[in-house]
């Protein structure tokens, strides 16, 4: 898959009015993984993803590895995408899921490695979790 083939989905599963958004919504969920975990981790889940999209996770990344928590990382994704929390939260679980449909399994499954399970985190694999995209009943909960 391409940029514009990942940012095209990205879009239509967002129903979001533009590229600009889900260029956004990408950076904003990949920007702020990045910062939560390992650079070796980021370097890994992003090594499968459009060279443009790869970026985000690594090289867009000042400090890799940073200790925050799930409601600090959906304010990063909210501030960076320009939307509220419950809405970054959604698209964020569904950025995800579509990375889970092009990474190695292992590389996905160390992403949830590094994360907590007692901090909500789990929240992120909301979507990935009910089956995927289109497969889920109702919108994620924040």
């Amino acid at each position: 898959m391409n940029f514009d083939e990942f940012t095209g989905e990205v879009q239509h599963r967002l129903e979001l009015p533009g590229t600009g958004e889900a260029v956004r919504a990408t950076r904003a969920t990949l920007q702020a993984l990045g910062e939560r975990i390992p650079e070796g981790a980021a370097e890994d889940l992003a090594a499968s993803l459009p060279m443009e999209v790869k970026w985000y996770p690594t090289g867009a990344v000042d400090e890799h590895g940073q200790r925050f928590d799930w409601k600090e990382f959906v304010s990063r994704v909210a501030a960076v995408e320009q939307t509220d929390r419950s809405e970054a939260a959604y698209h964020a679980q569904l950025v995800v899921d579509l990375v889970r449909e092009q990474v190695p399994d292992s590389d996905f499954q160390q992403l949830r490695d590094q994360l907590p399970e007692d901090d909500n985190w789990g929240k992120l694999f909301g979507v990935v979790d009910a089956g995927g995209w289109g497969e889920g009943e109702g919108r994620p909960k924040e």
